[in-house]
């Protein structure tokens, strides 16, 4: 089915997102650098501007940057005194994701850190740069949990956390799973069910990057 729905990613992309939005430079680009192809989708991309732009968010914390394929998304989401904090462990992903940034003009409102995550949260918290009013989680899925527990310490209340690829072609159902992202996934869940400041549901998807889903969850 991964070409229909591919097919039906393709369609919502030429109906609903204008072709300067849809940053077709930034995928050339990270292919040409030989970047893996695990940017979120177009519509998912339209979808997190039009979340993080529904909260009148200014600060946005993002935790893999990959490309900046996300990133570019989420500034032009911001008002002109706003700020993406995001997060790359790869310095050959960051190389590319600045000047993608770059590229597309958002360079004032990106402040990208690059290294391990779990090394840099902390001293994001020490420089005072939060609170965050979004939250976008989309790296390594085996730290998910750590990373949500991070993202909610940093946010004010009302704030939204998004964590992306939690179905990973349904093995968050499985309790026996081999899948270390389907793993992650299912520590994940264990440990937003058990935090009482936050409400959360997650939603199935399917479309070009395959069956997966996300997370979302608001800080009460």
């Amino acid at each position: 089915m991964t070409d229909e729905w591919r097919a039906v990613d393709d369609y919502i992309t030429d109906k609903l997102i204008a072709p300067p939005e849809r940053q077709d430079a930034t995928l050339d680009a990270n292919r040409r650098a030989g970047l893996p192809a695990i940017d979120v989708s177009a519509p998912q991309g339209k979808l997190l501007h039009l979340l993080a732009t529904s909260i009148g968010a200014r600060r946005i914390l993002e935790i893999g940057t990959l490309g900046g394929f996300s990133t570019i998304w989420l500034a032009r989401a911001l008002g002109a005194d706003g700020k993406v904090v995001t997060i790359e462990f790869d310095p050959r992903h960051a190389e590319v994701a600045r000047e993608n940034i770059a590229r597309e003009g958002v360079s004032e409102k990106v402040d990208l850190r690059v290294g391990a995550a779990l090394d840099v949260l902390p001293k994001i918290e020490a420089e005072g740069l939060g609170p965050f009013d979004f939250s976008f989680i989309d790296a390594d899925k085996a730290n998910n949990a750590a990373y949500f527990g991070w993202a909610l310490k940093l946010s004010r209340p009302g704030a939204l956390i998004i964590v992306d690829n939690v179905v990973r072609d349904g093995t968050i159902a499985d309790p026996e799973t081999k899948d270390d992202g389907g793993r992650g996934a299912r520590k994940l869940f264990d440990a937003v069910a058990a935090e009482p400041r936050v409400t959360a549901t997650a939603v199935q998807t399917v479309g070009s990057k395959g069956w997966d889903g996300f997370l979302i969850a608001r800080v009460k």
